[in-house]
Order: structure tokens, then sequence, then C-alpha cells
């Protein structure tokens, strides 16, 4: 394994944020190992730490910002490409302002004021990321593809298009990443925006301080008052953002990702799911489980006990928005001996109170709700597609919809492998434990 690195000293920039055009002024200081990225917002009353990763990530239109809190650092992806593409892996990242400056909008001011600097070995591992399966996440009409490589790091393609648009049309970009192919063929691409998506910014009071010369600014002829650096930039820097995106990830990613019109939103969610896979792999390796609660922290939250407790095992959990638990069906199920001998199938109403368990530890997951239970109100939109028989795995899905202080609804799901065995919404009473 490759050791982790961080930079050898200390080192500044300052400059004004794209979008706000706030002065800021960024130091960056060696990590000890096993750090990450952190953002410090050192502006503040109290400093507030950031991680720079996939679950700080808060919504943000054209650009990707952490928050924890109030405290948001806004627009670091060029900064995270840099990082990504020179392999840094510990870094402290102090920013007096909302917002990482933008220099001329590519990532060419961070790689080249980190590379500078130097590099330090350290003790611990590099953290990375094979790909082992395919990962696709699609939105409207576009995609983004993590797949299985046979090279030793990450392999890019991007596909944009532009048709409507003959300044920009469409364009296609492949390439291996390393070091040296960031600094001389990406890190120069800057952002790009339309002339009228331009104009409608700046309207609106955002980039008011930024001129043609100062972005590039694209019309149905080309950029107005400036000029590519290369005849495909447009696309480099979408790659460009994408490797930033990526090192959201939290580790160094080997694969292959094609992407079609991707934009910050997909490459998070992609991220995301990286994170999750890496984070199960870890602790497989580290307990010899994929189990984020086993049966007997299951046990803890749930009163439910056999033969009516139908959770084994939580493979996942999203904050409180979703949870993915395990229930494996085995003959020795005591319902089997009635439903039906000869031809056991599992009664689809015990199939919904599976559903209904896992959302109970999803609603479990918040501190408020420790010690209240989750007591069944209501079903609608209820679906049994497919019998669940002996042998099968059910992997039960739960998502909120709505939750209040006593009421929640989670829209959840049963499935077999790739097949969708039952699906519900469900709403929840959340009570007090010794009411009931």
């Amino acid at each position: 394994m490759k050791p982790q690195k961080t930079i050898a000293e200390e080192t500044g920039l300052a400059g004004k944020g794209m979008f706000g055009g706030v002065e800021a002024k960024v130091l960056f200081r060696p990590g000890p190992a096993d750090t990450g990225i952190v953002f410090v917002r050192t502006d503040l009353d109290v400093p507030v730490k950031i991680p720079a990763v996939i679950t700080n990530v808060t919504e943000r239109a054209r650009r990707t910002a952490l928050q924890k809190g109030s405290a948001s650092v806004e627009t670091i992806e060029h900064c995270m490409a840099a990082i990504n593409a020179l392999e840094i892996d510990n870094l402290i990242i102090e920013v007096q302002g909302p917002e990482m400056p933008g220099f001329d909008g590519g990532s060419g001011e961070y790689f080249k004021a980190l590379k500078k600097v130097g590099f330090t070995e350290q003790a611990s591992a590099k953290k990375e990321f094979v790909i082992s399966e395919e990962i696709s996440i699609s939105e409207g009409g576009s995609y983004i593809y993590a797949l299985p490589y046979d090279g030793d790091g990450l392999q890019i393609t991007y596909e944009m298009d532009y048709t409507k648009h003959t300044g920009v049309g469409k364009q296609l970009f492949s390439c291996e990443l390393t070091t040296d192919y960031f600094e001389q063929n990406l890190a120069p691409a800057r952002t790009f925006l339309l002339e009228a998506e331009a104009k409608q910014f700046q309207a609106s009071g955002i980039g008011t301080h930024l001129s043609p010369k100062e972005i590039l600014v694209i019309s149905s002829d080309g950029p107005i008052k400036n000029s590519f650096r290369f005849p495909d930039e447009c696309v480099r820097h979408k790659i460009v953002d994408l490797i930033g995106d990526l090192g959201l990830a939290g580790r160094r990613i080997k694969g292959r990702i094609v992407a079609y019109k991707s934009g910050h939103r997909l490459n998070q969610k992609l991220a995301a799911k990286i994170f999750e896979q890496a984070g199960n792999a870890d602790r497989v390796a580290k307990v010899g489980t994929d189990a984020i609660l086993d049966i007997r922290r299951i046990q803890k939250i749930l009163p439910h006990r056999y033969p009516f407790l139908l959770v084994d095992k939580v493979i996942e959990i999203n904050g409180v928005k979703s949870i993915k638990g395990v229930k494996n069906v085995t003959y020795n199920e005591l319902f089997f001996q009635g439903h039906f001998p000869g031809t056991p199938i599992m009664p689809g109403v015990l199939i919904l109170e599976a559903m209904a368990q896992v959302s109970g530890l999803l609603f479990a997951q918040t501190l408020e709700n420790t010690g209240r239970l989750a007591v069944l109100l209501g079903m609608d939109s209820v679906k049994l597609r497919k019998a669940v028989v002996p042998g099968d795995q059910l992997i039960l899905i739960a998502e909120t919809i709505r939750a209040k202080n006593r009421t929640a609804i989670c829209r959840c799901r049963a499935m077999v492998g790739s097949v969708k065995a039952a699906e519900a919404d469900i709403k929840f009473m959340l009570v007090d434990d010794d009411v009931v």
C-alpha cells in the first residue's frame, strides 16, 4: 500500500469568490495522518471544522459546497480537484470567507500553490477504493457510471452535448488521471457560462464583479472578449469538476468513470455511493460484517422478539433520510408451518411488517426519538408483487417522506435481488415506549 501524504509546509492564497465576489484568504496547513481533507471557517466567532466528505455536502446550484450547522464553505470543487490530482490525503484548509477564491475559474492556482511547497509521506497507508461492480446513476437525460477497470488508476470519459449552442456544441474527452496529465491538460480548463446564463446571473446579483475577460462567457460565435485555452476546454472543465466532486468520497478511487451531461448533483450522488460502499468494505475488513446495526443492537431499539422480529441486520443508514435492512428467509420460519404446507410462501402482511420495523429503526437514529416507538397508523399504495419463499433474502428499504414531532411517513420497498417483492407508504405515530 502507498503511504498517505500531506504538504511539506504551509502555503496561502487569496482572491474573490466566483459567485459572491467576497474576498477570501485561504491557508493550507499539513494535516496529521488519517485526518483527511478538512476545511475550517476561521473567520467565525468560533471556528468551525467541516470535513470534506460527501455527508457534509449541501445543495447548491452549479457548484459544490460543504456545510456544518450554519457554517458553510462554497465552491470547493476546483480546490478539491487539485488536491485529488496531487494525491494529497491529509490537509487542513483554513478559510476566511464564505467562498473559496475563484481565480480564473480553473484549478490551476490551487494546483501550483500546493505543488510548490512539496509533500511529506506519512506512516499510515493511503485509503483506496477499487470499483469492483458497476454503479449507475441517471437523472433526466444525464447519467454517470462507475465501472471496473483493468488499469491501476482512474480513467474518465465525459461527453457533453450543447448541440443547441453552436459556441460549444458536442464534446467528448477521455483521459487517465495522473498528476502530470492533470497539470498540463485539465488544471487550466475554466468554468464557462453561456451568454444568456451570464446575463441572468448578473441580473440576480451573482458574479457582478466579473467581466467576460475574467470568466469564460460563450456566445453562439464562441468566447466573448476571450479565447479558448483548448478547443475542447468546456468538456475538460467538466472533468475537473468531476474529479473534485469524487474527492468527497474520502479516498483514492481506482476504476473507470463514464459520464454524459453529468453535473455536480450526479457527481455527488456517485461520490455518495462510493463513500457508502467503501465504508461497508472498511467495516467488513475491521469486524468481519457489513452490518451497521447487528441483531443485538436492533434488539436494544425494537421491542419485537421471536417469532416477530423480522430484521436481521441494517447495512446502510443515510442520516434520517433512508435505511436499508436485511431479512433472511429460511424454511425454519414459524409461519411456514401453516402458510402453506407444501408450498411455503412468506405472508405479505409479514413483509409489510418487516418494512415497518426497518422504518422504526430509521426513526430511532435521531436523539429526539430515542426511547420512542413507531406505532403503525396506516398504509397507502400497498402492492405485493412477488412471492417470497425460503432461501430468499429480503432487502428492506425505507425512505422518509415526512417526519414531524409525533407522526412520520416512510416510502418502503422490499427487494429480492433486483426484483421488487412489495412496496407501501407507511404512516406511523411516534410514542413514548412507556405509554404503549
